[in-house]
Parts: C-alpha cells; sequence; structure tokens
C-alpha cells in the first residue's frame, strides 16, 4: 500500500475536495488503495522511482501521468 506525501491537514483537504468533485475519488483513498486518482486504474506498477513519488504526491498511475506530462 502506498503512502500519500506529506501535505499540511488544510492542503490535504482541498486537494481531497477537488480531487472528489473532478474524480469521484479523494487523493488520499486513492493512493492508499493503489488506484488511480485519475482514471481508476490500478496504480501498483512504475517505470522508475521518481515515476512512484510522483503517485504519492498525485495519485497519478504511470499511464496517465505519461498522458499528462508528455
Amino acid at each position: 500500500m502506498a503512502k500519500p506525501s506529506k501535505k499540511s491537514m488544510g492542503m490535504e483537504a482541498e486537494m481531497d475536495l477537488f480531487a472528489h468533485k473532478m474524480f469521484g475519488r479523494t487523493r488520499t483513498g486513492s493512493i492508499h488503495g493503489n488506484v488511480c486518482v485519475f482514471c481508476g486504474g490500478e496504480a501498483d506498477s512504475f517505470r522508475d522511482p521518481l515515476s512512484e513519488k510522483e503517485y504519492s504526491i498525485s495519485g497519478l498511475c504511470q499511464k496517465c501521468q505519461d498522458e499528462v506530462f508528455k
């Protein structure tokens, strides 16, 4: 199980609220469940340690990271 990167309580709450409104799931809940916050797919395989770290920050799986950060 992945761990979300540390944020202030207020920032985490705002990010979760935004994600829930946009994608129907929270960032922290998605990361704890190894699910992509964006597409809802599995997020358990990453190209490299930097991509895995990005998942702990954004909640984006490798496929969605590749699309977003082209």
